[in-house]
């Protein structure tokens, strides 16, 4: 009963925090829509390409989501070696443009949520007042730019480290699913939907450890191996809350995606009535915005609870710290 409580005190502090310093969701959805929206380019020329040597239909393509689009095309283009090669390179290089454009936000982002849960008190017990919600807010462009500046160089090491990790998981997964008939053979199917949950599973892992050393690189302003070691004891020392607050996030996730795809369905029916149709588009902008939003509000909600974890942790080191130096001392 006890840690049920303090998981929900803690998923509430962190989103109070995340609410109070509403202006980096805004600024981390409008980071996100410009990515999303550089890949959409090289993807378009990757439909061009099937369109034109397979002669596929781009409908069928462009209906599947951009994360199901890139391994169609590339399954499409793999008869086509120079043609694949181009699209890679293309996606590659938006990809990394953008990324670098997302290392920089998340570093003025995470520093405003760090001084935010530092200001906070406890924010967490009732009563909640406006003035708590304006303590909170630590957000300002001063703040984020010089947190830009400050922890670009280590976010954009991390970035590479994170880019290695995905090339060794993609890279498995090709193996499974269009590697030797040999290990085709072994399963078929079977063994392209195993290796699928796998590389699901895989990629959710590296990057909550991702996050988790983005956090403790801008809760510490320490580099990146100093922040892994870090990480480690964190998750030794705080695993099931650590593990209850990423359950929660994700299941928060899982009832916004389900919630979206009612919205969309329902549209769609409106979409056909006369008149009353012609509603449909702004409806479906709006709910497009507001699905960014949650999801960004969400994420920022579990980033700020995992502060307050590592927080909470790197006090206790200290303070074991100390007590440890005074039994010496008095010994």
């Amino acid at each position: 009963m006890t840690s049920t409580r303090s998981l929900k005190l803690l998923l509430k502090r962190g989103a109070l925090v995340a609410a109070a310093n509403w202006p980096v969701v805004l600024v981390q959805f409008v980071a996100d829509t410009v990515f999303n929206a550089l890949l959409m380019v090289p993807i378009a020329g990757g439909v061009v390409l099937v369109m034109l040597l397979v002669g596929a239909e781009p409908a069928d393509l462009l209906a599947l989501e951009y994360q199901q689009v890139v391994p169609a095309l590339i399954a499409a283009l793999l008869a086509h070696r120079v043609a694949l090669a181009a699209f890679l390179v293309a996606l590659g290089l938006v990809a990394g443009g953008g990324s670098v454009l997302m290392f920089a936000v998340k570093a003025g982002t995470l520093t405003v949520l760090t001084a935010g849960e530092q200001v906070a008190g406890h924010i967490e017990h009732p009563p909640l007042h406006v003035s708590a919600l304006t303590l909170a807010n630590a957000f300002t462009i001063e703040r984020f730019t010089t947190g830009l500046r400050r922890l670009f160089r280590r976010y954009l090491v991390l970035g590479g480290i994170l880019a290695v990790a995905y090339a060794l998981a993609v890279g498995a997964y090709a193996f499974f699913v269009f590697g030797p008939p040999v290990v085709q053979a072994l399963g078929g199917a079977i063994t392209v939907t195993l290796a699928s949950i796998w590389i699901v599973a895989l990629i959710t892992v590296i990057n909550f450890l991702y996050l988790l050393t983005q956090i403790v690189i801008a809760s510490d302003d320490c580099g990146v191996p100093d922040a892994m070691s870090r990480v480690a004891r964190l998750l030794v020392r705080d695993m099931r809350s650590i593990l209850g607050v990423l359950g929660a996030i994700l299941a928060l996730m899982v009832l916004t995606t389900a919630a979206s795809v009612l919205a969309t369905a329902a549209l769609g029916l409106i979409a056909f009535v006369p008149f009353v149709g012609l509603a449909a588009l702004p409806l479906q902008v709006i709910a497009w915005l507001m699905r960014g939003l949650v999801f960004q509000y969400i994420s920022l909600a579990g980033a700020a609870a995992y502060l307050r974890l590592h927080r909470q942790a790197s006090l206790a080191d200290a303070r074991d710290a100390v007590s440890q130096r005074l039994e010496v001392l008095g010994s």
